[in-house]
Order: C-alpha cells, then structure tokens, then sequence
C-alpha cells in the first residue's frame, strides 16, 4: 500500500509542484468558490429572505388580527406591547407570547 503512494507521489524533490504551482492552487479554489455560491443561493439568501418576510409580518401585527402561533395555538390579538402579543383563544381566555412566536397571520 505504501508502494503504491510513493509511487503516485511524482519524483523525488517536488518537480511536478515547482513547475505548475500557481494553476494548481488556483484549481483548487476554483471548487471552494462554486460550493459557497451554491451555498449562497439554496440555503444562505432564501433563509435570510424568510427572516426578513417573518420580521415584516411581526411590524404589521395589530389588534383584532387572527394568528396562528409556532405552537399551533389560533387566537386574536387583544393587545400588542413591545415584545409581548396577548392573545384571545376563547371567550374571556387571553394569554400572553413573545411576538417571535406567531408564526402567521390568517387571513378571514
């Protein structure tokens, strides 16, 4: 087995390395750079592009507005502070969530 990788090395004392040295390091960034832009545009853009939808739709919230929470729980706003949704989820039943937490808004 280590025959077989001294063999494949090239010759003693790297001529092969000395001879071609800055196309083959540009080779082999070449793929680093097309697995980041694939990187980029099927996980890193379409993400941030949801966070910021998500963040457009917490701005927008008002009273009397039906969400859906990330729980899953349906209620309508009663009242919106800074950071804190109160929701009622049934008749004289209000609870209070972080506004991160409604994942949507229903549309009646």
């Amino acid at each position: 087995m280590f025959g077989l990788a001294f063999a494949m090395s090239g010759p003693p004392g790297g001529a092969a390395a000395q001879s071609g040295g800055g196309m083959a390091a540009f080779q082999q960034v070449i793929p680093l750079v097309f697995m980041f832009a694939i990187f980029y545009f099927l996980l890193i853009r379409p993400q941030q592009k949801k966070a910021k939808d998500h963040k457009a739709l917490l701005e927008s919230i008002k009273k009397g507005d039906n969400v859906i929470t990330a729980g899953g729980v349906h209620g309508k706003v009663v009242s919106v502070d800074d950071g804190i949704v109160s929701l009622e989820i049934a008749t004289g039943v209000v609870i209070k969530i972080t506004k991160p937490y409604i994942a949507s808004v229903k549309k009646d």
